[in-house]
């Protein structure tokens, strides 16, 4: 079951004003599309059931950017273009949240020793980058989101 943080909740507001802020003030780039695609994924994965949202086919969550991969591939797991384009998208917003709050955990996944680790290769910014701009390609957009947005998430 998947759980929703209400419109007006003070989190919601919270996380807008700080993205908003961070992304004008901080890194220059004050596009309110941007910041507000942002703000709503730091809002949403608040939920671990959004975090960890893609299931593979014995319906377990996919918790590692391989292993996201590997799901988003039609030739091996994804069922449909609308499949692919899903699992991308939510490769490049698992990587831009992971990499965004949690990069010490990334830093460490390189640098302590943790090739048991699946992801112990996989450079997060590059695959994230790489996800983003297949989606911005996939001109069908059911989710209502433009094309240039992931466009630019890409750059």
């Amino acid at each position: 079951m998947r759980t929703q943080v209400p419109p007006r909740h003070p989190l919601r507001q919270l996380f807008g004003a700080l993205t908003e802020k961070s992304f004008t003030e901080h890194l220059g780039w004050p596009d309110l599309n941007i910041t507000s695609y942002v703000s709503n994924l730091l809002v949403d994965f608040t939920h671990t059931d959004h975090l960890y949202k893609i299931r593979n086919q014995q319906d377990q969550p996919v918790d590692t950017v391989i292993d996201l991969l590997f799901e988003s591939e039609v030739l091996l797991q994804a069922q449909s273009m609308d499949r692919e384009r899903d699992v991308h998208r939510h490769i490049g917003d698992f990587t831009l949240f992971m990499a965004g709050l949690f990069p010490e955990y990334l830093r460490r996944l390189k640098t302590a020793g943790l090739i048991y680790h699946k992801d112990f290769l996989v450079d997060y910014m590059k695959t994230g980058k790489r996800s983003y701009g297949i989606v911005a390609q996939m001109a069908d957009s059911p989710s209502g989101e433009e094309p240039p947005l992931f466009r630019k998430l890409s750059d």
